[in-house]
């Protein structure tokens, strides 16, 4: 297996989307070390590599990016890897444990395991019983989750420096002292939690496409031939020894990887790993499988029907695994085929044909085996058997005729800006512990992402075409056995009885806010980041859907056209020239705003900046993209409308607001068919010229760049657009009572394997003086995990995979949205127990002085990791301006957390909840609910129809 880089971007994105998720340096210590490696990793060839791509001839060669990720990597006398990386730039550390089983551990007749006893680590351990969540969600912690996959299982959080003895103890718990916890009941109670996940994923459209491509793609012995999840019919099986053994076989610290980043030393973070895991044994871990000989292609087609709005065309080739010689190329070739405007099945298909609303495929690397996966969403109306050949025909000239050049080293350069962007963060999804982690996984070098740059910047076009032509047409067991490795556990002092104190000291240091104003009256605010050489934009302008007056979505729809070209690029060419600068241009729409972004690499900032400007003044709005632009919209309207959640959330809006309000429009800022199609140039001309105006318009900046350079770069870019004489139009946002009764809405979607419940209220505007206490109210009742709803539909009933509540952030009065999708036979007591806990909430059991104290640890103490990127930190002072608050504002957050009283809390929730004024809709089968539903007595039932 060659040494390559262990993932990028656009792959660690597939492997997420394709994962089960839960929802849950510069020395060496070799004491008591079985191996002890130390490398202070940095990619900075351009010279040398730039001249053996000369000499090479390869035309596509980029140089790749200065990245220094500098590891300390151990092994535990018990067996554990582990491995530190140092980023002092925030207060904050991650923790991230790999343990090497997955789905592919399991056998035919236990499926699911892997991904069933990630849900269980999370309910708690022999010294901690109870919610796992909880401890975390007191202490300020983010990026918490676990995940799991074909390959792997991992568990991860972030938290601030101070809860760190906290973290690791409670991940040492679950790895050393967890399988006396395991009873019956959480079995059963995660078995629910799981088939209710399983639900909803096969609830959704295209919901059942994995599970049948990993049936027929590879033999039916093979590890990959079923999906992590698993089957019901295992599930259920699934015994209380089943799940001991499972936890007694494979974890413990011989098979498993923790990584420690982020401010911390490695004497610091080696001996808190030895502290608390080294006393943990292991015992023979399952031999690991490494290898399997590639599945010969099947050559077979399988046509199904299903509740979706339009045909999906899905071509799978099982290829090489991670690893391969060919595992870039195939990673880039699918880049050129789609996911881009320029790629040559989007631009083809869907651009130049029309016969398609969208294309994108994506090489799914593992362990045993690789697949190269493209998806085709049909246009309605047009024939399949047309668009597969067509699909089949661009395939094959691909592999004849071959790459052009310019286009690869593009690609390659957009990459390589995302990368440099996505390593601000230490933890989470695509962080850096994840990077160190999966690399050690999969290569068993934590240095293999970084030392695999070269490589992906030499892949060359021939490179490209050679997979091209062996995979892209239709048509080994090794065994090794090692000696048995023999582990020693050592004597911890480690007091298991209780939980580590959390250190709540937070210490935060923010950016300066720099305000200037350019020549053509345009406010900046300027925050100054110089750790990684990129700089972020946001120019934020009062209109969103609030202005569309009779042409709902046409603030969408011209946020969308921003992108279709401006100045001398046309959309193709503007694309390119994002890719051929690093930089992403971006806008979007919400009720109140429209928002452009512009992310961009200090060195290509001016030239980057012009590209700004040409979408700001002069976009081109071209009549043949905004025909195909609405044609897709309307088909994605139908997608929307084929989604349980979508279509409630078009429905609902317009029953609070009512149809002629501005907020009276359907949440996911799409618009009605109606609309779309009455659309024309000049609504979007007409649209720029009235709103995207610097007298209408605020500009905010996080990044490296200093205020003398910043204005300097704007006034030359931005200098010449100027407000017209016009006068800006005034906005005034209704005012809209609450329902004197509850009122529910059906909508039918017969077959539907659960019940989509939402109910919502109109609140009062967003006012400073009480934000924290309206917060505080909603989290408790609603608003996260541990919250009362979700405790109670999830953990406790097993009815639902998650229910939550949330307020949207609007000028006018806000919609608050309560959903919880529940099974089908459940759905008429779901109702009954959302509304019981709603209204003890305001009479009989108020907020508790424990829930209020978990509630302000957790928001204080999470602040450590609130600013740690750019973007984060450009998020929250945008927000700020747009409130017209002082920069003081968000620093002083924590002091007006910690200050909450029960009483205000409590105030709260009779001042703005209101469950006896809830619209309620529900989308589900109605020949299954309807009758349960109108039995409940709460209001007057409505069925009304699903299509606009």
């Amino acid at each position: 297996m060659n040494m390559r880089h262990a993932s990028w971007p656009a792959r660690l994105l597939t492997i997420v989307l394709l994962t089960a998720v839960v929802g849950c340096d510069r020395h060496q210590d070799t004491a008591g070390a079985k191996e002890s490696v130390h490398k202070a990793l940095s990619v900075d060839k351009e010279a040398a590599a730039s001249s053996k791509a000369a000499a090479s001839g390869n035309a596509a060669f980029v140089a790749p990016p200065k990245i220094e990720l500098p590891f300390h990597k151990e092994t535990l006398d018990n067996g554990l890897t582990v491995i530190v990386h140092e980023d002092h730039k925030a207060p904050v550390v991650a923790i991230n444990i790999w343990y090497k089983v997955g789905s592919k551990d399991e056998t035919r007749g236990k499926t699911g395991f892997a991904h069933l006893f990630e849900h269980l680590m999370f309910n708690g351990s022999e010294n901690f019983p109870g919610e796992y969540f909880e401890p975390f969600q007191r202490s300020g912690a983010t990026d918490m989750n676990g995940t799991t996959n074909n390959d792997r299982t991992n568990y991860f959080e972030t938290v601030p420096k101070g809860a760190l003895d906290m973290a690791l103890w409670m991940e040492s718990d679950r790895m050393g002292h967890f399988k006396g916890a395991i009873s019956q009941e959480k079995l059963d109670e995660q078995r629910g939690v799981v088939k209710n996940e399983k639900r909803q994923g096969e609830n959704a459209p295209y919901g059942q496409a994995f599970d049948l491509i990993a049936a027929n793609t590879f033999p039916s012995d093979h590890p990959y031939s079923w999906t992590t999840i698993g089957s019901m019919d295992d599930l259920d099986n699934a015994s209380l020894e089943d799940v001991k053994q499972w936890f007694s076989d494979y974890y413990q610290p011989a098979n498993a990887i923790l990584v420690i980043t982020g401010d911390i030393t490695v004497e610091e973070a080696m001996k808190k790993a030895r502290q608390y895991f080294g006393g943990i044994p292991s015992t023979s871990v399952p031999p690991e499988l490494k290898n399997w000989e590639l599945p010969s292609q099947v050559n077979k087609r399988l046509e199904i029907t299903d509740q979706v709005p339009q045909t999906r065309i899905y071509k799978v080739w099982n290829v090489p695994a991670v690893g391969s010689d060919e595992e870039n190329a195939l990673d880039l070739l699918t880049s050129l085929l789609a996911n881009r405007k320029n790629s040559l099945l989007y631009r083809r298909l869907v651009r130049e044909e029309k016969v398609a609303t969208n294309v994108s495929a994506f090489y799914y690397g593992r362990q045993l085996a690789g697949q190269l996966i493209v998806m085709v969403d049909v246009k309605p109306g047009q024939s399949v058997e047309k668009v597969e050949k067509l699909l089949d025909k661009e395939l094959r000239e691909f592999a004849r005729s071959g790459v052009n050049d310019d286009e690869l080293r593009r690609i390659k350069q957009s990459e390589f800006a995302g990368l440099v962007k996505g390593l601000e963060k230490i933890g989470g999804f695509g962080g850096k512990s994840d990077i160190l982690a999966s690399s050690e996984f999969y290569y068993g070098d934590p240095g293999a992402f970084v030392n695999g740059l070269d490589d992906y910047a030499g892949v060359s076009a021939l490179d490209v075409q050679n997979v091209a032509q062996q995979w892209l047409k239709p048509q080994h067991f090794t065994l090794i056995i090692n000696p048995k490795e023999k582990y020693a556990a050592v004597e911890t002092d480690v007091d298991r009885s209780k939980l580590p104190a959390v250190d709540k000291t937070v210490e935060l240091e923010l950016p300066e806010q720099q305000t200037f104003t350019l020549d053509n009256g345009l406010n900046v605010v300027l925050a100054e980041r110089h750790d990684t050489p990129v700089v972020l934009m946001s120019l934020q302008f009062r209109s969103g859907a609030a202005t569309d007056g009779d042409r709902p979505g046409l603030a969408s729809v011209a946020a969308r056209m921003l992108s279709e070209g401006a100045g001398n690029y046309d959309s193709l060419a503007f694309s390119a020239r994002q890719e051929e600068l690093g930089a992403s241009i971006g806008a979007g729409s919400g009720l109140d705003y429209n928002t452009l972004s512009l992310s961009a690499l200090k060195s290509q900032l001016q030239p980057s900046l012009e590209l700004f400007r040409d979408v700001i003044s002069s976009p081109l709005f071209p009549e043949e993209d905004l025909a195909r632009v609405k044609s897709n919209w309307l088909d994605a309207i139908r997608q929307e409308e084929a989604q349980p959640q979508g279509l409630a959330m078009r429905k609902l809006p317009p029953l609070l607001f009512g149809q002629e309000h501005p907020y009276g429009v359907p949440l996911t800022g799409s618009g009605t068919p109606e609309a779309i199609k009455s659309i024309t140039r000049e609504d979007l001309v007409n649209f720029h010229n009235t709103w995207l105006r610097p007298d209408n318009a605020q500009l905010t900046v996080v990044g490296d760049v200093t205020k003398d350079e910043l204005k300097k770069l704007l006034n030359e870019t931005l200098g010449s657009w100027r407000a017209p004489r016009e006068p800006l139009p005034e906005l005034a946002i209704p005012q809209v009572a609450r329902p004197d009764k509850p009122r529910i809405y059906l909508l039918d979607r017969p077959g539907a394997q659960q019940s989509y419940i939402m109910a919502g209220l109109v609140m009062p505007e967003w006012n400073p003086e009480d934000a924290e206490a309206f917060d505080a109210m909603a989290s408790a009742i609603a608003g996260k995990f541990t919250s009362r709803i979700n405790m109670n539909l999830r953990e406790d009933k097993h009815w639902s995979y998650g229910a939550r509540a949330v307020s949207l952030d609007t000028e006018g009065q806000r919609p608050y949205i309560v959903f919880a999708p529940v099974q089908t036979d459940k759905t008429a007591q779901a109702i009954q127990e959302l509304l019981k806990e709603f209204r003890a909430y305001l009479s009989t059991r108020p907020i508790e002085e424990k829930e209020l104290k978990d509630y302000q640890d957790d928001e204080v103490l999470k602040q450590s990791a609130q600013f740690q990127t750019k973007g984060q930190l450009l998020s929250t002072i945008a927000w700020q301006v747009e409130k017209g608050l002082p920069p003081e504002y968000i620093a002083d957050y924590p002091q007006r957390v910690s200050a909450l009283t029960i009483e205000q809390v409590a105030a709260a929730a009779k001042e703005y909840l209101a469950p006896d004024q809830f619209t309620w809709m529900v989308v589900g089968d109605l020949s299954k609910i309807q009758k349960d539903i109108e039995a409940l007595g709460i209001g007057q039932v409505e069925v009304i129809p699903s299509s606009e």
